[in-house]
């Protein structure tokens, strides 16, 4: 990120916290395509990786939605003023071009299945952590490709 910072919180958390704010003061509105991994990667100065886990946090959290090949986008908020609960229908764009069926389907086996709910959180939980340490793994690959360039400028230095 472009300051320097004593948090010592994963780099993707910072981030996350960042445009959590900027969606609850309604920088960013709902609807709205949020930022592309390149736009964050340029803006926070970090890692696609890093990104990544940043909007998946905020995805988590139900405050956005990705499609895929089209980016995330802010999650619309009905009532939220009065605690209401989130919207989490896909745009009208995006259902009218997938297989209404196929979908409906889905949420039926979901109704069908409520003993499973406990599983599907657990599963999500693991989903998450293996996203923190992918997260986490490219930032260390990042670093260690850095090391490496210095100890070959080093090496050249002393001339060995």
């Amino acid at each position: 990120m472009t300051k320097p910072t004593t948090d010592a919180r994963p780099p993707y958390q910072r981030v996350a916290d960042v445009l959590r704010q900027e969606i609850k003061s309604g920088r960013l509105k709902p609807g709205e395509q949020m930022p592309s991994h390149r736009e964050l990667q340029e803006r926070f100065e970090i890692a696609n990786m890093t990104a990544r886990s940043a909007l998946r946090v905020l995805r988590e959290e139900g405050l956005v939605y990705t499609v895929q090949g089209r980016g995330s986008y802010v999650m619309d908020r009905e009532g939220a003023a009065d605690g209401g609960s989130v919207n989490h229908a896909p745009p009208a764009w995006w259902t009218a071009s997938q297989d209404t069926p196929s979908l409906k389907g889905a949420a039926e086996a979901e109704q069908e299945a409520p003993q499973d709910a406990s599983l599907t959180e657990v599963l999500r939980g693991v989903v998450g952590q293996l996203d923190a340490l992918t997260s986490e793994m490219g930032d260390l690959r990042h670093q260690v490709s850095q090391l490496r360039g210095k100890v070959e400028e080093l090496e050249r230095q002393d001339g060995r």
